[in-house]
């Protein structure tokens, strides 16, 4: 018999399994030998009125055998050139795609602008300690995609879009902690996914599919509103009638290359505002108290308000992590954070964010679908104010000082390598984003004490939380409204916000030309 349980386990026990066991026997009131094993399906921490403690639940095999499930990785076929598709982009949603066709025996062709994730680190050194900016290697641009090297949070909601858990079982199958699968917000952790993206290319190319990196798809070669095609680097062509295009949310080339060719695209809104770093101490006493902190994980927290009409919202929150310049081109200024599976750094920082739309485009119209894109160039450039054209200096203030509209004297300590400046926000983002900003932050204040102090810096800018432009596409095949053979797919197609998000609909494409061919 396998009876579902729901246990609550004091923070120095959650690894004690001889404890857990005696617990799930006296819970079940039965004789601990009737217990054959116990199958962990979900842990999150509750940290409510101070008094952390671990939810449990799991599956009791009660005098009954545990079998263990078939791998993801037993379902994949060996292909030939028989039958193809192209995937521009090796991020989650190009992968995931490639491993999907894998199952159908559909041979996937990726092409991937930047490097490989071992050779991609040589550029984000240069972009961490000497400001220099790869525009095709970076934090956005490479194997794995923006998340290999920005954190690896698993966290989503995208639950009825498709099977959460087989995209965490496919990352544990190459190498991730087992724990992801029971972890109510699961990490990987910049320091250990890039290993997964590893093996995961090494599946693919095992099965007979093919990766070319430095190697951008630089045009799509349409003949009687269809694929026939792509052309690499402005030079080499390779044909093929089906192409997935999962470029990613920074990707701006492509949609300028897409509304030059009249191939529909739309405008939609996205979200702008800045990184905030707190002392990670000081996170962990708001969020747990003063006891047993030592037995804890680093707090995270998660906020959301409504201020001028407008949702503010803390955004990809990093518990002891740091913060990366996110840039993809010299002379403009994006930060992002992150975190390494330790997540030992003593700072904490998140972003905190509001949502633009077309009100705030309107300046841009004459650009038609690509005035959010502009909106969002033209604030990364100005927040890019530094002489030198390899700096990336960031624009800070202390918390305190950017809700006070003044220039801050000093700035606190911060984990951004490349350094801070002190400057006022209030005068680089359009006042009724600033007044946002603020208005939201002081109603943070009110939600977790101590958490508005001057103790914190505000550090921008913080721009690239998703795509400003959607490729649009049917909701049942996926392929693009007007070019036969085009499939938009993940967040660069406005159809995605993170890892499990993106390799979900890598999955769901792949499946739906898999079925509709």
């Amino acid at each position: 018999m396998i009876t579902k349980l729901n246990l609550t386990i004091p923070p120095e026990k959650i690894n004690d399994n001889e404890f857990i066991k005696n617990y799930t026997a006296e819970s079940l009131n039965v004789d601990i030998v009737d217990i054959n094993y116990i199958d962990f399906l979900n842990r999150s921490l509750d940290a409510r009125n101070k008094n952390p403690k671990f939810q449990l639940t799991v599956d009791v095999y009660l005098n009954e055998d545990f079998i263990e499930k078939e791998t993801v990785l037993s379902k994949y076929k060996y292909v030939d050139d028989s039958k193809k598709v192209i995937i521009a982009g090796a991020g989650p949603a190009g992968y995931f795609a490639a491993l999907e066709l894998l199952e159908f025996g559909i041979k996937p062709i990726i092409f991937e602008r930047g490097k490989n994730v071992r050779d991609r680190r040589i550029d984000l050194r240069n972009i961490m300690q000497d400001g220099v900016v790869n525009p095709e290697s970076n934090y956005c641009f490479g194997e794995g995609g923006a998340g290999t090297y920005s954190d690896g949070k698993l966290y989503t909601r995208s639950n009825k879009r498709g099977d959460v858990k087989k995209v965490l079982r496919i990352l544990v199958e190459h190498g991730a902690n087992p724990e992801i699968l029971i972890d109510a917000h699961p990490h990987i952790g910049s320091n250990k996914l890039h290993k997964v993206v590893q093996n995961i290319r090494e599946t693919i190319l095992k099965f007979g599919g093919e990766i070319h990196f430095e190697s951008k798809v630089t045009d799509i070669i349409i003949e009687n509103q269809k694929v026939i095609g792509v052309r690499i680097n402005n030079g080499s062509e390779y044909l093929g009638n089906k192409l997935i295009l999962a470029t990613g949310h920074s990707a701006r080339d492509i949609f300028y290359m897409l509304n030059k060719k009249e191939i529909l695209i739309e405008s939609k809104p996205f979200a702008i505002g800045f990184r905030i770093e707190h002392s990670q101490d000081l996170i962990n006493e708001i969020q747990y108290g003063k006891q047993k902190k030592d037995l804890l994980p680093p707090a995270p927290y998660k906020l959301v308000t409504q201020f001028n009409e407008r949702g503010v919202f803390s955004f990809c929150m990093c518990p002891g992590g740091v913060i990366v310049p996110s840039v993809t081109a010299p002379g403009e200024l994006v930060v992002n954070g992150m975190s390494n599976s330790g997540r030992n750094s003593k700072h904490a920082n998140s972003g905190i964010v509001t949502t633009v739309d077309e009100k705030d485009f309107a300046e841009f119209n004459e650009f038609g679908a690509l005035k959010g894109l502009k909106f969002q160039e033209n604030l990364e450039k100005k927040f890019f104010t530094n002489d030198s054209p390899n700096s990336l200096v960031a624009p800070a203030q202390r918390l305190t000082d950017f809700i006070n509209n003044k220039v801050s004297k000093d700035l606190i300590e911060s984990s951004y390598i490349p350094g801070l400046i002190s400057m006022n926000l209030n005068k680089l983002f359009p006042k009724s984003i600033s007044d946002t900003l603020k208005g939201g932050l002081v109603d943070f204040g009110k939600k977790m004490n101590k958490y508005v102090t001057a103790e914190s810096n505000v550090i921008g800018l913080e721009s690239r939380t998703s795509s400003p432009v959607r490729v649009p596409r049917d909701k049942v095949t996926f392929m693009h409204l007007g070019i036969n053979g085009l499939y938009p797919c993940g967040e660069g197609a406005g159809y995605a916000g993170g890892i499990v998000s993106s390799a979900i609909d890598g999955q769901n494409t792949a499946k739906a030309i898999a079925e509709n061919s």
